[in-house]
């Protein structure tokens, strides 16, 4: 198990696109997991603690970007480093 005490604060809302104003590089480069109502998710692509609500891939759908469609959840979330 990482010593979390070197670890950067998690924030509230984070997207793993990097696009977007809520991708922070250098969480990427340590392991978190998102707990999404007491179930650990593996498909979240983007997360707010304070909104209670995740974003995933809807199916194999594509947008005219050719980026996933995604849909959101709405429920408790947790976020930690593992």
């Amino acid at each position: 198990m990482n010593d979390t005490t070197q670890l950067p604060p998690l924030p509230d809302r984070l997207s793993i696109d990097p696009r977007s104003k809520f991708h922070v590089a250098a969480i990427f480069e340590h392991d978190i997991g998102i707990r999404f109502n007491d179930k650990e998710r593996l498909d979240v692509d983007e997360y707010c603690i304070s909104e209670g609500w995740i974003k995933v891939a809807a199916g194999r759908s594509l947008d005219r970007h050719g980026r996933p469609m995604l849909i959101k959840l709405k429920g408790k979330v947790e976020a930690y480093y593992r």
